[in-house]
């Protein structure tokens, strides 16, 4: 086997975990709600689950913030790295959801694991690669030894955003294109991850880099807040497909053999997202771990929280490629050897 081609030389993964929101709400229960909407405007009931895949998704408690949901992760991770707070020399929180615009997720998230004041904190946004995004970035800092333990953080909630995006839905006015344009809020979850990195330690798993290709042109193809979110859902998928095929052969003509990894964590969008790709990149499903039927697309935790689902099953040596297609459109891979 030909050695992966790698951007650093220190960084490893000591931990990673997740934190699973309590509350289930199936995609059954939001057919229910959206009955006599589906009836009046001719849509087929049953496709989130059908179609997309989506049984089920998770909710925070209505009084579990994102930050607070990112220190729950946090927490886990620390514990499982068996590092103090004190020790952490960098926080990296990805969250999408936010609160507020200001201040940071990070700041607050610092503040609950009660991290040093020395330790440095930010936000890192880029829809649903912040996390690959803050990886690479943590790897660069203990590379050039700006940190020695780099804490990642995401916490991610749908509550909000699909209470709102169905009360809106179930007016009147609504058309079948409102539905559509809107079917993608009803695929998101809820939950939280976290991962802890430094430099090489007894039971670390390597980091290796990767790269990213950008095509940002299709940045209005799906736009999102707090109270709704606009998708074009068949230009998201014919474009993001496109954006990860060059992605792709781009690795493979820096000599990375993406083509020969052991397991793929993709990011989790639906069924249809995860056959095409599998199906176009000639990737093994059976190597491919699911997290979404049961807990839905969870953003940038979406990865991590997968990672974590299988950590304990993974051996010593093997790859795992992390990867992924964000809004904006932004697609990003990172190689892991176990």
């Amino acid at each position: 086997m030909v050695p992966a081609p790698s951007l650093f030389t220190r960084p490893t993964i000591w931990a990673v975990a997740h934190a699973e929101a309590p509350i289930v709400v199936t995609s059954r229960e939001f057919d229910t709600q959206l009955a006599e909407t589906f009836e009046r405007t001719g849509v087929r009931p049953g496709l989130l689950e059908s179609v997309a895949g989506i049984v089920e998704r998770r909710w925070w408690p209505a009084d579990v913030s994102y930050d607070e949901a990112a220190a729950r992760a946090g927490r886990i991770a620390l514990e499982k790295a068996d590092v103090a707070p004190g020790e952490v020399d960098l926080l990296l929180s990805t969250s999408v959801c936010k609160d507020h615009l200001e201040p940071s997720v990070a700041c607050a998230v610092h503040f609950r694991l009660g991290l040093a004041d020395t330790c440095a904190n930010l936000d890192i946004g880029n829809a649903c690669l912040g996390f690959i995004n803050a990886m690479n970035l943590g790897a660069a800092a203990i590379e050039s030894g700006q940190a020695n333990v780099v804490l990642i953080v995401d916490g991610e909630g749908s509550r909000q955003l699909q209470e709102t995006t169905i009360e809106r839905l179930r007016r009147q006015e609504t058309t079948a294109g409102d539905v559509f344009d809107n079917f993608a809020s009803l695929t998101l979850g809820s939950g939280a991850a976290a991962m802890v990195m430094g430099g090489p330690r007894s039971g670390s798993h390597r980091f290796l880099g990767g790269l990213a290709r950008a095509a940002t042109k299709d940045h209005d193809l799906c736009v999102g807040s707090l109270e709704g979110m606009r998708t074009d859902t068949a230009a998201l998928l014919s474009e993001g497909l496109a954006l990860g095929r060059r992605t792709w052969d781009a690795a493979a003509a820096d000599g990375w053999g993406w083509d020969a990894c052991d397991h793929y964590v993709m990011h989790q969008v639906s069924a249809v997202h995860t056959a095409r790709l599998c199906d176009l990149l000639e990737v093994d499903t059976a190597k491919v771990p699911l997290t979404y039927p049961h807990f839905g697309n969870i953003g940038p935790a979406a990865v991590p929280y997968t990672l974590s689902t299988i950590a304990d099953e993974l051996e010593p040596g093997e790859r795992v490629l992390l990867m992924g297609i964000g809004s904006g459109l932004n697609c990003a891979g990172a190689e892991l050897v176990w």
